[in-house]
């Protein structure tokens, strides 16, 4: 108390302080005295009202409690009284038990006098109701059955009340009524029969199939209520519960499961396309069945029972119980994706659960799928295992195919530029296109797996491709008059390597979602370049073989003379070339360009190796005319066949070396080498010293002069160089 007494007094100074912090305020202190005042009356009111409050509810609640404690009294001599009073009639009670045990058996003999008139005529009734199963009244039998049951089981009910241990007078009655279980069965067989054959009873009689709903609805409402009286009493008749509930949906099931595997009527060994019928007629069944459980069967069942939704999960287990088994047979490539392509796109297309009829009823996304992940991945596996084998032995058998057609002694066919071409790529491409339609079916990603298996088997089908096209090569050169159509079949093995890059590209823009090469690709498109190449050249080696006479006599003394060996190998040249016309862009266009390049080597090689040395000016004089007259019709032949570019540089080398030859004044000599290296810098010293050999006229001084000035004077001369002339002019260079 007094700290918080100081508390306030520090707090009222604080306060005071502030009012009065300058002079003018003490004018105001009376008025400051009189404010705080009121504020304490104020306070000190609603404290006493507060605590007046609080004393009227203390007070309020000890007269509660006082007249509480009143009524707790009188509540406990009340049930005194009561306990004396029990006490005092528990005697009464057992004086009792006489009359219990008289009303038990006057229950007993009233239920035996109710049902006496049943009990006398249950044989009657069981021939009734025999005759009724028979001839199919399955309610107005369901009813003479159920008075049976209600007979029995009443008096077993009030026997086993009076005494429960009696089992010879509980046998008694059971023996009595032992044809009502026969009865009972014989219903059973009958709903079953009936709930076997419901797709066609359902069209023919829906009101057979609602009875047999009705009959076991009615069991069921029994059942429940016989477990009810169990439960309290400890009885339960014999038979029951029947859960015909239960056995119907089993019916059903095994139903929809026969339905299923009664589809298959042939084996592989009558029809090769077995597989393909069975899926169908199992589509054609399911389907057929779900429209008839939509539009006729679900009126004939109770709605809670769900019916349309309860046959799609039964027909649903049923279809993926026996495609697991289909799976699981030896299975040929063709049948697998016939049975993948149905479990992945058809079962759940329009065509079948995704049917319009069925699909405001049911949400075919929530379907779980037909097969296991595992197994859809076995039969791929199994597929591509397969596909591999088969696409190594169509592809070989294609190649020996197009190999026979390469000994035929008539050209090969054209296509609709002209161009030669065998029907190897046709065929190639047929097949992956074939392959890859059906993969498509299967899923996507299945799709570009096996593309890049195809691409795979080309490159190892195009290595095989080059080895025979160099062993067709090979065969020809032991007797150049077979095949009597070599040039055309090389010229369309050629072609065929454009037509696959184009076929390649085709299949990948069209079943491939990537546009990233796969490893395969540059593989691909190396060996089918390696192939065309090597062919252009078998082809020109060809070329060669027949101008390799001609070619000799070029630089020589019958040259000089005046051989026609140019005339003859451009007409040779003109004349193959009017066959390699049929080499499709961009080959021809490389032919042509190393045609060309070969004729000036081997023209710039017969200079090289000495073959004449001029005796005088005159004789340089024709020599260099003729060697530019040559150039000229190298020039015309190769712009006429479209070389290219090249056609002017490389004759012009032909020239360049004539001018060495034509100048008349040695003293000249140096200058017109010199332009010669700087026009060619990958020429080698041993080149300008055959050229002047050839010359004739530069001695040997005047030959180590010019070699001497041209190194001195820091001209480069290519000693070593890729692309520089060798030591016979085999190779030319680029021009400075």
């Amino acid at each position: 108390m007094e700290e918080t007494s100081r508390e306030a007094v520090a707090t009222a100074v604080q306060r005071v302080a502030g009012m009065l912090q300058r002079s003018d305020q003490l004018d105001k202190v009376e008025q400051y005295r009189r404010r705080e005042a009121r504020k304490k009356a104020s306070v000190e009111a609603r404290l006493k009202a507060a605590i007046q409050s609080q004393l009227d509810g203390v007070r309020t609640g000890l007269t509660q409690l006082h007249s509480a404690l009143l009524d707790v009294k009188d509540i406990q001599g009340s049930l005194a009284d009561v306990s004396k009073d029990w006490r005092q009639s528990i005697n009464t009670i057992e004086n009792l038990k006489d009359v219990k045990d008289a009303v038990v058996q006057h229950s007993q003999l009233a239920s035996a006098v109710e049902n006496l008139k049943n009990i006398f005529s249950v044989p009657e009734i069981v021939t009734e109701t025999r005759e009724l199963i028979e001839q199919a009244e399955l309610l107005q039998a369901h009813r003479k059955l159920m008075e049976l049951e209600c007979s029995r089981d009443d008096l077993m009910y009030e026997q086993y009340r009076m005494d429960s241990k009696n089992t010879s007078d509980m046998n008694l009655i059971s023996n009595y009524f032992e044809d009502v279980q026969g009865l009972s069965d014989e219903l059973a067989k009958q709903l079953w029969m009936v709930l076997q054959r419901s797709m066609v009873t359902v069209r023919r009689d829906p009101t057979m199939l609602v009875s047999v709903v009705r009959i076991i609805e009615r069991e069921e409402k029994i059942d429940r209520r016989m477990v009810d009286r169990k439960k309290q009493t400890g009885f339960i008749p014999p038979g029951r519960p029947k859960r015909w509930k239960d056995k119907m949906f089993e019916v059903l099931e095994g139903t929809v499961s026969t339905r299923i595997e009664g589809t298959q009527s042939v084996t592989r060994e009558a029809d090769k396309m077995w597989l393909v019928r069975l899926l169908e007629i199992t589509r054609k069944y399911v389907l057929d069945d779900l429209i008839v459980v939509k539009n006729l069967m679900v009126q004939c069942f109770p709605p809670h029972y769900n019916t349309f939704n309860r046959f799609f999960s039964l027909y649903h287990n049923a279809v993926s119980i026996r495609v697991t088994e289909l799976a699981s047979e030896d299975l040929e490539a063709n049948e697998i994706v016939s049975l993948l392509t149905w479990v992945l796109n058809t079962y759940k297309s329009v065509e079948m659960m995704g049917h319009p009829e069925l699909r405001s009823e049911c949400d075919i996304n929530q379907l779980e799928p037909l097969l296991p992940q595992h197994v859809v991945d076995d039969l791929l596996s199994k597929y591509v295992k397969t596909f591999t084998s088969n696409i190594t032995g169509w592809l070989r058998k294609a190649l020996e195919t197009d190999k026979k057609d390469w000994q035929k002694e008539t050209e090969p066919e054209a296509d609709q530029d002209g161009y030669y071409q065998t029907t190897l790529p046709a065929i190639v491409f047929q097949m992956f296109e074939q392959n890859l339609q059906v993969a498509a079916q299967i899923d996507g990603d299945f799709k570009e797996q096996v593309l890049k298996l195809c691409l795979k088997q080309m490159n190892t089908f195009l290595i095989r491709y080059r080895e025979e096209a160099m062993a067709y090569k090979e065969e020809h050169l032991r007797d150049r008059q077979l095949p009597q159509c070599y040039v055309q079949y090389m010229i369309a093995i050629i072609n065929n390597c454009q037509t696959f890059k184009e076929s390649i590209n085709s299949l990948k823009r069209k079943y491939s979602q990537s546009s990233e090469p796969t490893d395969s690709d540059a593989a691909i498109e190396r060996t089918l370049n390696e192939v065309a190449k090597e062919g252009c050249q078998f082809l020109l080696d060809e070329v060669f073989l027949d101008l390799e006479h001609h070619l000799n006599e070029l630089l020589t003394r019958k040259w000089l003379t005046g051989s026609h060996a140019v005339d003859t190998i451009c007409v040779t040249v003109e004349d193959y070339f009017n066959d390699f016309n049929k080499i499709k862009k961009p080959f021809n266009q490389e032919m042509t360009s190393e045609a060309l390049r070969r004729v000036v080597v081997e023209y710039i090689k017969a200079v090289m190796q000495k073959r004449i040395t001029f005796k005088n000016a005159d004789e340089r004089r024709e020599g260099a005319e003729r060697m530019i007259k040559e150039a000229d019709q190298f020039k015309f032949l190769f712009r006429k066949l479209a070389a290219g570019e090249d056609t002017d540089r490389l004759c012009g080398a032909i020239a360049a070396i004539a001018e060495v030859f034509k100048l008349t004044d040695p003293t000249l000599l140096f200058l017109e080498v010199t332009t010669l290296v700087s026009k060619y810098p990958d020429i080698r010293e041993e080149h300008i010293q055959a050229l002047l050999a050839v010359r004739g006229d530069a001695s040997r001084e005047m030959r180590q002069m010019i070699i001497g000035t041209l190194s001195e004077n820091k001209i480069p001369i290519s000693l070593h160089s890729d692309v520089a002339w060798d030591s016979q002019g085999c190779r030319l260079g680029a021009v400075s």
